[in-house]
């Protein structure tokens, strides 16, 4: 009994040091990674300088045109981050403050998103390399039912989103394979011919009384004398529901209600998301109302 003990501690023992070893390489790739998305290059980043910084959804990935904005001589880059939610933009204008950046303007997507308080998995799994070497990283996740796994199992994490940040994507970093998510300033221009879906349900959402990520985008940008944007954006006319907005605004009067500037279905590329040509649009508008010449 006693031999089986001692070889089942040193297999355990042997596991513990591979997994250690392994989060170490794993999270010394990323650490050097800065052309594959975008919260690695705001992580990996050293003080930085813009007059907007566009937070969001895919919402705002695809509807605030950066070009737009330059042509108007303002530095910008949109963080909107497809599949996200308030959680994770939150976090990344924290990351943009422990990193010393100067933000004049922050515009943020704030509609379907108050709904929730959730994090989004998928995109705040992206966060996770670098929970060991920013205090801002492990607060923000502190408060997750799987935080301690996170944060104390070596390899935990990689092994649990491995589809986000697992092997493939060390081979990705390692061959310094670029993406498309830093291309034109962070716009993502919708433009593909064939639409995705024109019919669209919200007739029983709710924006939350209180949003703890929204509070503290606000509360930040307060902080830190940054011009605080929050803007609800279009959705096609085909939406049932559509009084979500004015609940919305009831609930939180400073959020700017623009989801009736472009409503025809020609102008989207789903019901949920402008086109090139219907971002370009709202763009110019926003321009118009914010940063008048």
């Amino acid at each position: 009994m006693k031999k089986f003990l001692i070889y089942t501690a040193k297999i355990f023992v042997v596991i513990l040091l591979i997994a250690v070893g392994l989060d170490g390489i794993y999270t010394y790739a990323f650490l050097q990674s800065k052309n594959r998305g975008k919260i690695e290059t705001v992580f990996n980043s050293k003080a930085k300088s813009y007059d907007v910084v566009i937070l969001g959804s895919s919402r705002a990935n695809n509807h605030f045109v950066s070009q737009m904005f330059e042509d108007r001589g303002l530095k910008i880059f949109n963080y909107g981050m497809s599949g996200g939610h308030l959680f994770e933009a939150s976090l990344m204008l924290k990351l943009m403050i422990e990193r010393k950046y100067e933000i004049k303007n922050v515009i943020l997507e704030a509609d379907l998103n108050l709904s929730n308080d959730h994090q989004s998995e998928g995109v705040s799994a992206k966060f996770l390399p670098y929970i060991h070497n920013s205090e801002v990283i492990k607060n923000h996740f502190e408060t997750q039912e799987d935080f301690n796994e996170l944060y104390y199992i070596p390899f935990y994490r990689y092994i649990k989103f491995d589809g986000k940040i697992g092997f493939r994507e060390i081979y990705k970093i390692v061959k310094g394979e670029k993406t498309n998510l830093l291309d034109n300033s962070g716009y993502y221009p919708l433009i593909k011919h064939k639409k995705g879906n024109m019919k669209n349900n919200i007739a029983n959402l709710n924006p939350l009384p209180h949003n703890k990520y929204y509070e503290e985008i606000k509360n930040i940008c307060k902080a830190n004398h940054i011009r605080f944007i929050a803007i609800m954006t279009p959705m096609c006319e085909n939406v049932m529901g559509m009084n979500y907005f004015d609940k919305v605004k009831k609930a939180y009067p400073e959020i700017h209600n623009y989801e009736n500037v472009v409503v025809e279905n020609k102008y989207f590329s789903s019901c949920g998301h402008m086109n090139d040509a219907g971002a370009k649009m709202f763009t110019a508008r926003i321009l118009t109302d914010f940063f008048k010449k």
